[in-house]
């Protein structure tokens, strides 16, 4: 089944069993494809997508991964957001999971992972008493603890960040990542210093939600997620993380994600459809109306998958 075309692309869905909400998603390679969404429920295919294998998390069947990392066809790390903020990592192929991180903090809510070649990997969630939490591992998330010895100043009053597709912070050097946030204030933090983004915000369902980094190319995509038609303030771009501006073109509404697929060519999707730029991020292009959380590329390969509510997972053809 096609979406929308649009010029040489195409969103092609794929088969899935399962009717949950997916915003966790890891592409390892061209093949091997991982993804986790409600019901404590963890997805694996090794071909691609053509076939599935899913798995519950047993003591956590209510929990919502939100985000995952999978490193090859048996190893991964998925993330629990609340109630407790738990994180699991297995050695099977998803078959069993062993918890290696339990945070019982009031008002833990963790949005997004991210992970470096090296091992070393950061964990961010909603500001506690206005303060980041943060967790950071070294060891591809074997072990975590709390990083709090950091120079990073409050958040706003109202400022948060949103789990809607574990793109919130992403690594920007072989040391650094950089993250944004939304709600009442969206900003960006780059060298522990926050800068202000171009975005709709306001309010709880407004600012920035997701965020590319490619050569020194800043992509930022988010709008209201109460009004996913709204195609103002859902998009800026930077060349050094620090001044933005807005798309000549902005994509066809909210969106939830942004991914760099190659040279000036950039996908981004959110409830309200799916867009492809070709040149940086200034001028967008819909390609689907299809409505999908999370897009990711291939770390190790070419392919791009969507995911997103009732189970949807696709594949964009070129």
């Amino acid at each position: 089944m096609l979406s929308l075309q649009a010029t040489a692309q195409q969103i092609v869905a794929l088969s899935s069993s399962e009717k949950i909400s997916i915003r966790g998603l890891s592409v390892v390679d061209d093949n091997t494809i991982w993804a986790s969404g409600t019901q404590g429920k963890i997805g694996l295919s090794t071909d691609g997508g053509k076939s599935w294998i899913w798995n519950q998390v047993k003591g956590l069947e209510k929990t919502d991964f939100r985000d995952i990392e999978g490193f090859d066809a048996r190893t991964a790390v998925i993330m629990g957001i609340d109630s407790p903020g738990v994180v699991l990592k297995t050695f099977n192929g998803g078959q069993t999971w062993k918890i290696v991180h339990t945070e019982n903090i009031s008002g833990v809510f963790m949005d997004a992972m991210e992970f470096w070649e090296n091992g070393n990997g950061i964990i961010v969630g909603d500001p506690i008493d206005r303060k980041p939490f943060i967790l950071r591992t070294s060891d591809f998330g074997n072990n975590w603890t709390r990083y709090t010895h950091h120079n990073i100043t409050d958040f706003n009053e109202g400022e948060a960040m949103f789990a809607s597709s574990g793109t919130n912070i992403r690594a920007y050097s072989t040391k650094e990542a950089v993250m944004i946030t939304g709600g009442k204030s969206s900003r960006i933090l780059l060298h522990e210093k926050w800068y202000d983004l171009p975005l709709l915000q306001g309010q709880n369902s407004t600012g920035a939600n997701s965020i590319a980094v490619s050569k020194g190319r800043f992509i930022v995509v988010g709008g209201d997620f109460m009004h996913d038609t709204i195609r103002t303030g859902n998009a800026a771009i930077s060349h050094d993380g620090k001044t933005w501006t807005i798309p000549t073109t902005p994509p066809y509404g909210y969106r939830s994600c942004v991914e760099f697929i190659s040279q000036k060519t950039f996908i981004t999707c959110g409830t309200s459809g799916v867009d492809i730029s070709t040149d940086n991020g200034e001028n967008w292009k819909l390609i689907s109306r299809e409505g999908y959380h999370v897009v990711r590329r291939a770390k190790n390969g070419t392919a791009v998958y969507l995911a997103g509510s009732k189970g949807r997972i696709a594949v964009l053809r070129f």
